[in-house]
């Protein structure tokens, strides 16, 4: 068997390993940027919409995306994927794998969203119908061969098809299953409702850096010229840029070092270098880095003042920033490194890529939005609301949704106190 095929089976198959741990990175940074209360509920929850959409993406998202007899809209074979060998230069079932723990990761983002007041119930029903519907279409349009991919849309790995799509699924879900209890006062003002362990932030977010090497850097799904390591390189520059320059702009603009306006700062760097990582040459890295690390702050502090709840800032560091580093194509994508697309702006290109970004990011945001929409208010309307009651909020969803504790010797200790006084 040749013996590159057998490489790139391998170094996919590790980097698919990779993005699956990213999941793990999720838990923790889910979990500890919520309260203690949730934080059983968080991380069960989230291993088992992995699962759930792993079977969907098995039984119509692999199809939908790369499936032949495709329309503009979606592919229409390989449903149900049972191992067959596809045209590649690498195992077909190590593809597939690959391209699953990218549709995992994007369920992952849009229940964010969710933190905190949604029914178990929500969870489930959304990540069958988003991982059918929205995400494969999304893909199909980008890496299956659909319509924005022949106008030569640029997304290496993710910025819009991943993070935007995720961001945008979100955004749904805050506006429909408004603010939590105590967030908002009736001025308007805001309150802040604090993570419980910045610690188990602070690892989530390393996890998913490291996991980013598999989630970019995979993306060649080639060893050929070590390729692979520009691309890493570039997204760990975009990584420490954005972690910086979150670091600065909230030294002066609130005169502290906020330390989950750092670790935002880091996540948006790397989501916003997802799109570019192969495109760009490494002082590009840095500056799409940076810029995503400031335009976290401020996109945070914009939908805080308009009362959109978004408890893990999914909009922030995946919508914006996702934003940013598909359009960042448009102006630094050098001709050297456009394999797909053209130049940008700042290589002579002119406005042409650009624009392609632009319409890429407004389509496919507008798409992931409106039929997440769709799908939320239709749910709510059969199952009679999206949101747990009152009580269940303040208890707590460890206990309401699971009938048990994430923290079992905190809480049950406190309430034996109170019992025995």
């Amino acid at each position: 068997m040749d013996v590159n095929y057998l490489m790139n089976s391998l170094w996919v198959m590790v980097s698919a390993v990779l993005v699956i741990f990213m999941i793990g990175g999720f838990i923790m940074l889910e979990a500890g940027s919520t309260r203690m209360k949730n934080a059983g509920h968080i991380a069960g929850k989230t291993i088992f919409t992995f699962g759930l959409a792993s079977l969907v993406f098995w039984a119509v998202g692999f199809g939908f995306i790369f499936g032949d007899n495709a329309n503009f809209f979606v592919g229409l074979s390989n449903f149900f994927y049972g191992g067959a060998e596809l045209d590649l230069a690498l195992n077909s079932s190590v593809f597939f794998l690959f391209q699953l723990a990218f549709s995992g990761i994007a369920i992952t983002i849009a229940l964010g969203g969710f933190a905190e007041r949604a029914k178990l119930s929500v969870y489930l029903i959304f990540t069958v119908l988003f991982s059918a519907l929205v995400y494969p279409v999304v893909a199909h349009w980008i890496w299956g061969g659909g319509w924005l991919a022949e106008h030569g849309k640029q997304d290496f790995a993710g910025s819009t098809v991943v993070h935007l799509t995720g961001a945008m699924a979100a955004f749904a879900a805050t506006i429909l299953l408004k603010p939590r209890i105590g967030k908002y006062n009736k001025d308007g003002s805001a309150n802040n409702i604090y993570g419980h362990n910045q610690v188990f932030t602070a690892l989530g977010v390393l996890i998913l850096w490291v996991g980013w090497f598999g989630f970019n850097a995979g993306s060649t799904v080639s060893v050929d010229a070590g390729f692979f390591g520009f691309v890493a390189l570039n997204t760990n520059l975009a990584a420490g840029a954005g972690a910086v320059a979150a670091l600065i702009i909230s030294w002066v603009v609130l005169g502290k070092s906020d330390i989950p306006t750092i670790l935002n700062g880091a996540l948006a760097g790397l989501v916003a270098i997802t799109a570019s990582c192969a495109f760009v040459d490494t002082w590009a890295a840095v500056v799409i880095g940076f810029v995503a690390g400031i335009l976290v702050f401020y996109s945070a502090r914009f939908f805080e003042k308009r009362k959109i709840d978004d408890p893990i800032f999914a909009l922030s560091v995946h919508g914006a920033a996702g934003v940013w580093g598909t359009l960042s194509t448009g102006f630094f994508a050098t001709p050297e490194l456009a394999t797909v697309g053209k130049p940008g702006l700042f290589y002579g290109g002119g406005l042409e890529q650009l624009g392609v970004q632009a319409m890429g990011v407004g389509v496919s945001g507008l798409y992931a939005f409106v039929v997440s929409f769709a799908i939320l208010a239709i749910v709510k309307k059969v199952i009679g609301g999206l949101r747990v009651t009152e009580e269940e909020e303040i208890m707590g969803l460890d206990v309401s949704e699971h009938g048990s504790y994430g923290y079992p010797e905190v809480f049950l200790t406190s309430e034996n106190q109170k019992v025995s006084s």
